[in-house]
């Protein structure tokens, strides 16, 4: 679950400047992830100073990008290595933050401390929290934290981090007024979870109100495409549709666009998306030790010494197997794992036969081809179901699926998605450098996209970037109506008055709309003032009433008319726009001038 931050100092940047610095930074060759120094700094002549900050938890990548005349990585813990995974180490009693990111995941094995109660294990995969897991399947958190406080924690040590580096930097900028803060989050988050991080933000000091200007929501589906716009060498003409898939470690998201002139990119299905990504695979890796070792074994083992099961998963599997395993039998060598070099502690927590086996085996566990292929394909076999689905909602051929992400750099996983469609798709490739696409599109997206003050300046990105020209509703929208109650009607749903209570559909699944076009409804002003407006989702068909399962209350729309508005048609306007609804109320002959506007945020559509 990716989360990417971008602080911008605001100033003013002349446009011819700012797409001088969007030119530079699309550059394969100049651009790269991890800068020492920047090849073309001869080019680039600011007056001014922007700083982007990238931080992307999916990929635990932090990066300080100074477009002036130098660059600076802050990566705590560990010079020279670009991943910063998103954990946290805290004290015995979990109340307060020892270390974080890579120190917090100490790699080398540890023997100083004796006593195991005072070990803490180290918070791990806490943004999974965030998703729509069955409660047994999201990760371990001790009782003393709930993933809230872990979340605002990790963002307290991040927010400290940038301020001590900006402040190095830049000792005039006020970090709460000239800063401001874009984060992506994946398409399939359910859509309280803007609320969530929001509060988080909040708590952990990168906002001075909670309601603050200077932090905007985008969906990582919609960096991304600014990135595939700026992707050369794969031949796609206007018309062309292109299947993305977004495979991380947690999670992979999918959608298809096709390719329109000036630059322009059309939604042609819902997005779709699964916790499918590598750190399932490590999942089945261990899996497959417990049937070798005993399930309480290595549960003990994760309990008590944690970090030897980091070691493990680091300096074994990842290293050796995660992404060099490929679909080439005849290559294949059997991997010999050593339980004692990377697990010194795991025999004492093994027993009776396992323990048996083991010891007849000197604690060497063989990892065969299809050992192996048993780990990956039930992750894959999930990523391919998703490609799968979305070429069949697709009505014309698709020419090109592009993989990004990390786990897009696996052989095994692309080359099991080209024998999958290569009958049906003619091009299926990996993106340049993909662990970084969600980073870079961000950053072009920060350096186009004007701070966020008002309600109106919401449409006005997406219309100053002019990369999503329509989108597709993923869920259908509906309001609550009255209408008259007839006999083919529920008895228990009439309404003392003979009326009864429905959801009226103001938007479908799958219905594609153009990113600047609302839909429009019309109300007498004397309903307006006497009623609310109540906005509905769901991904259920057929709807029929409001409070049917699976149909879920966005918001309430209340509107204040003014007294001089009497007997008249209001128009009520919603413009779907990213991951908000922007809500515009107006008379429709216009003869006052008076307009509302608010804003439902939250939305995932």
């Amino acid at each position: 679950l990716k989360i990417c931050f971008i602080f911008t100092k605001r100033f003013t940047i002349p446009q011819t400047r700012r797409n001088e610095a969007t030119k530079f930074l699309k550059g394969a060759t100049t651009y790269h992830l991890i800068f020492d120094t920047l090849e073309d700094q001869r080019d680039l002549h600011y007056d001014d100073e922007k700083v982007l900050i990238v931080h992307d938890q999916k990929i635990a990548i932090l990066i300080c990008l100074f477009i002036t005349y130098e660059s600076k990585i802050c990566k705590p813990g560990r010079e020279g290595v670009s991943k910063i995974p998103t954990a946290l180490e805290y004290n015995e009693t979990y109340t307060q933050v020892i270390n974080w990111g890579d120190l917090s995941l100490d790699e080398e094995l540890d023997d100083t401390i004796d006593d195991l109660n005072k070990r803490s294990r180290p918070i791990e995969l806490f943004k999974l929290h965030l998703s729509n897991l069955k409660e047994d399947q999201k990760p371990w958190l001790p009782l003393q934290l709930d993933y809230r406080k872990v979340i605002v924690d990790y963002f307290t040590q991040m927010q400290i981090l940038i301020k001590s580096t900006l402040e190095r930097r830049w000792p005039t900028i006020s970090f709460l007024q000239q800063v401001g803060l874009i984060l992506t989050i994946p398409a399939e988050w359910p859509p309280h979870n803007t609320t969530v991080m929001r509060e988080c933000a909040y708590k952990a000091g990168l906002l001075t109100t909670l309601n603050s200007t200077h932090l905007e929501f985008t969906t990582e589906p919609d960096v991304i495409a600014l990135y595939c716009l700026n992707v050369k060498g794969h031949n796609l003409h206007y018309g062309d549709s292109f299947l993305v898939a977004d495979c991380g470690d947690d999670t992979v998201d999918i959608i298809t666009r096709k390719f329109l002139q000036n630059n322009r990119l059309n939604e042609i299905t819902k997005r779709v998306g699964d916790l499918c990504g590598f750190t399932f695979v490590d999942k089945e890796f261990l899996h497959f030790l417990e049937r070798k070792v005993g399930i309480q074994a290595l549960e003990k083992l994760k309990q008590c010494e944690y970090g030897q099961v980091q070691y493990l998963i680091k300096r074994f599997f990842s290293t050796r197997i995660r992404f060099k395993f490929n679909e080439d039998r005849e290559c294949f060598r059997i991997y010999k794992l050593n339980l004692q070099h990377y697990c010194p502690s795991l025999p004492q927590y093994v027993t009776g036969e396992f323990k048996e086996q083991m010891e007849e085996v000197g604690w060497i566990v063989k990892l065969d081809f299809e050992s192996v292929k048993g780990m990956f394909d039930p992750v894959v076999d999930k990523i391919i179901k998703l490609i799968d689905g979305q070429l069949n909602d697709v009505r014309e051929r698709c020419r090109a699926i592009f993989l990004v992400g990390e786990f897009s750099e696996s052989p095994y996983l692309l080359s099991r998605i080209r024998e999958a469609f290569k009958d049906r798709v003619s091009i299926i490739a990996v993106l340049a450098l993909p662990i970084a696409a969600v980073v870079r599109g961000a950053i072009i997206y920060g350096l186009n996209v004007k701070p966020t003050h008002d309600l109106s300046d919401e449409l006005d990105n997406l219309n100053k970037i002019k990369t999503i020209s329509s989108r597709v509703f993923e869920k259908t929208y509906g309001i609550k109506a009255t209408r008259k109650w007839n006999p083919s009607d529920p008895i228990e749903r009439k309404l003392s008055d003979g009326m009864i209570n429905i959801f009226l559909q103001i938007a479908k699944q799958g219905n594609e709309i153009p990113i600047d076009t609302g839909i429009s409804m019309i109300f007498s002003s004397n309903f307006i003032s006497r009623n609310s407006i109540d906005l509905f989702i769901t991904d259920e068909h057929d709807v029929k009433y409001c409070d049917s399962p699976g149909v879920n209350l966005i918001g309430t729309l209340k509107i204040s008319t003014p007294s001089t508005i009497k007997n008249s048609a209001i128009s009520i306007t919603l413009f779907f726009s990213n991951i908000t609804i922007k809500v515009v109320a107006q008379e429709v002959d216009d003869k006052t001038g008076w307009k509302y506007e608010t804003l439902f945020n939250n939305i995932s559509y």
